[in-house]
């Protein structure tokens, strides 16, 4: 059956292609991107929607949409989860994987809400605002940390919280959103997500919660993955929070789920879910929704649609993903929004100022591979194609220093160049196999060096190729193609990295003159 299920997924991915471009309409998925754990709201005519980057900082993405097909990065809800050596990469202790998981999002009385949930921290993180597209956020944190919860503000003028992996507990919160409330609600709603979903197995799980209300009634959406089967979602639903509840399967199809509803203005339902989509990550797709006998019945004829009867995508550059020359006005130190560090940055050790159009990074420290250097800036890759491009000045390196162009996971591929003694080497690094090799090298004579990665994550293809280049024109592959794979260890998709550690003693630094994304590549099928 998984066999069938990816030979499914390669003739959706083709037939994308097509559709785009014989159709003005918009096409699934919404975005080629790792934009996993949505959680939507409308407010007015504007579409607001966060997502999940774990271990990056900084965190919890808020994006902006007028039409739930081109949407905007416009914040993130924290620049720091927690200081600790997880988040900070420091005594030879990392979070991949973890840092904050799914998120809720929330509009009650003029304030925005985004709640998380972390095992890094231990807490529940509630961050609000009056103004989500400039902030600022303010954090509320308790414990425990509840597991893929959904934040509610009921109409009776109670909070409450729902939680939880098959056994699903309600939980009212005190008024000011610090912890759960004494003597309040505190219930088992449902014993076990996943039993409309067991026909074809036990699941492993019953998460995800999202929790909605429409026309007096409450609507909890989960996820479920039946042995042997597909992810599937579930809703239940029931008059009243404390229930009784009774569920169904709503969409079993391509594996799309977790997720929940939207309305438009005009009247229209839409589902907002996602799908495991090998290397690039987790990506969004919308369904309709039409509503038959109280219940929101998803997609069409049970099946995800190839085209959606809204406008159609003009890319995800510059929304979710950016080229940025790191050129500054006077007194501007930023990144723009499509940045993240790998876990917490050092701020001492990059700058876009101290070089005019070039953003520095100086080693701070001692590392002992490229995953546990600090300072790595990072940006998502994009499908179905995509190349990246970067160009560094590297006469400032100290002898053990290593710095250059990677695509992030855990099966990780790098080009970069290496100083040992007084000399420098161009270095491939291949981590396909799970264990770092090098690939090739060759010497290096001359202080600008360009590195370039193309990424084909086409049928799920997932090999990226990289190559180098003397004077920005000219490229020669360089290394072996790398065979990316999503792994749960770091449960994220590639990245482009940007990246300067030292081996032997800190100081050294690179400029780096530019990141240049496209989504073309040059190499052949």
């Amino acid at each position: 059956m998984m066999k069938n299920y990816f030979v499914a997924l390669g003739i959706i991915a083709c037939l994308n292609v097509h559709v785009t471009a014989q159709t003005k309409q918009a096409i699934n998925p919404v975005i080629y991107a790792d934009v996993p754990d949505l959680s939507m709201i409308r407010v007015g005519n504007n579409y607001y929607m966060s997502s999940t980057t774990m271990h990056m900082s900084p965190g919890v993405p808020i994006m902006k949409s007028t039409d739930l097909i081109n949407w905007k990065l416009i914040c993130y809800a924290y620049d720091t989860l927690v200081n600790n050596d997880e988040m900070n990469l420091v005594n030879g202790k990392s979070t991949y994987g973890r840092g904050s998981w799914a998120s809720s999002l929330r509009y009650h009385k003029g304030t925005y809400y985004v709640s998380t949930f972390a095992a890094t921290s231990g807490n529940t993180h509630i961050y609000s605002t009056k103004n989500i597209e400039k902030g600022p956020w303010k954090e509320i944190t308790f414990r425990p940390d509840l597991h893929d919860h959904s934040l509610y503000f009921d109409d009776d003028g109670k909070v409450y919280m729902i939680y939880g992996n098959k056994k699903l507990t309600l939980v009212e919160l005190k008024d000011d959103l610090s912890g759960i409330k004494e003597n309040g609600i505190k219930q088992v709603i449902i014993e076990d997500a996943t039993q409309p979903s067991q026909t074809v197995g036990q699941s492993g799980l019953g998460e995800g919660s999202q929790l909605f209300k429409a026309n007096g009634m409450y609507y909890l959406f989960n996820i479920t993955w039946p042995r042997g089967g597909m992810r599937t979602v579930v809703i239940h639903r029931a008059k009243n929070l404390t229930g009784p509840w009774e569920g169904r399967v709503a969409l079993q199809d391509l594996g799309v789920a977790q997720g929940g509803l939207i309305d438009m203005p005009d009247g229209r339902w839409f589902s907002y879910l996602f799908r495991d989509n090998g290397a690039v990550g987790r990506i969004p797709y919308l369904v309709p929704v039409k509503w038959e006998d109280g219940w929101p019945v998803l997609g069409e004829n049970g099946k995800v649609p190839l085209t959606l009867n809204l406008p159609p995508s003009k890319g995800l550059i510059p929304g979710i993903v950016v080229s940025d020359e790191f050129t500054r006005k006077k007194g501007d130190a930023a990144l723009p929004l499509a940045w993240q560090w790998n876990h917490n940055p050092d701020n001492r050790f990059w700058s876009v100022t101290a070089r005019k159009g070039f953003l520095r990074l100086t080693t701070g420290r001692v590392d002992t591979s490229f995953l546990t250097a600090r300072n790595s800036l990072t940006q998502r890759t994009i499908g179905p194609v995509c190349t990246g491009i970067t160009a560094l000045d590297v006469s400032n390196m100290k002898d053990g220093d290593v710095a250059g162009f990677a695509l992030l996971q855990k099966n990780y591929g790098l080009v970069a160049v290496r100083v040992t003694g007084n000399s420098k080497e161009l270095v491939m690094i291949n981590a396909s196999s799970g264990k770092a090799e090098e690939a090739q090298r060759i010497p290096l004579t001359q202080s600008m060096v360009y590195f370039k990665a193309e990424c084909n994550f086409t049928n799920r293809k997932d090999v990226a190729d990289f190559f180098y280049s003397v004077d920005g024109t000219n490229w020669i592959k360089f290394g072996t193609t790398l065979k990316m794979a999503y792994t749960l260890p770091h449960f994220m998709g590639y990245r482009f990295t940007l990246f300067n550690y030292a081996t032997k003693e800190p100081g050294g630094f690179v400029d780096f003159d530019y990141f240049r994304i496209s989504d073309t590549i040059s190499t052949k099928e």
